[in-house]
């Protein structure tokens, strides 16, 4: 039985979560009062969280699908998704900014990592679907 591709409106509102999140967070952090090293750590923190959860859908797809995934692998997935969330978390807690900036990077954040996963999602049904 052959799958339906992923419709392209979906496959648009991916890139535009993916792309509005990330730019987003990084202007955000282009215009921000801080010191060139918070600006780092933020964005590393983006950096390293959209990389955890692509790895993590791949993972979790490949699981459904009895691709072998070691557990070691899929754990370290897991572990790089859920740090990365929270080094955000400890960072904005302890971070001298507005309560609404706070909340603006971690939309942002959540977002671009949704969007992550969605495209991620996307690219690999269509992938299969050929």
């Amino acid at each position: 039985m052959k799958k339906q591709r992923v419709s392209n409106a979906f496959v648009a509102a991916s890139w535009v979560a993916l792309g509005a999140g990330m730019i987003g967070f990084i202007v955000g952090l282009a215009r921000a009062e801080m010191l060139l090293n918070e600006k780092g750590y933020y964005f590393t923190i983006l950096l390293y969280g959209l990389f955890a959860v692509v790895s993590l859908q791949k993972a979790v797809r490949d699981k459904l699908e009895n691709i072998q995934v070691t557990d070691i692998y899929y754990g370290i997935c897991w572990f790089a998704t859920l740090s990365s969330i929270v080094l955000l978390a400890i960072g904005l807690w302890n971070a001298t900014i507005l309560p609404s900036e706070k909340g603006f990077y971690a939309f942002a954040f959540l977002l671009a990592l949704f969007g992550a996963i969605s495209v991620q999602k996307n690219t690999r049904d269509n992938m299969t679907q050929e």
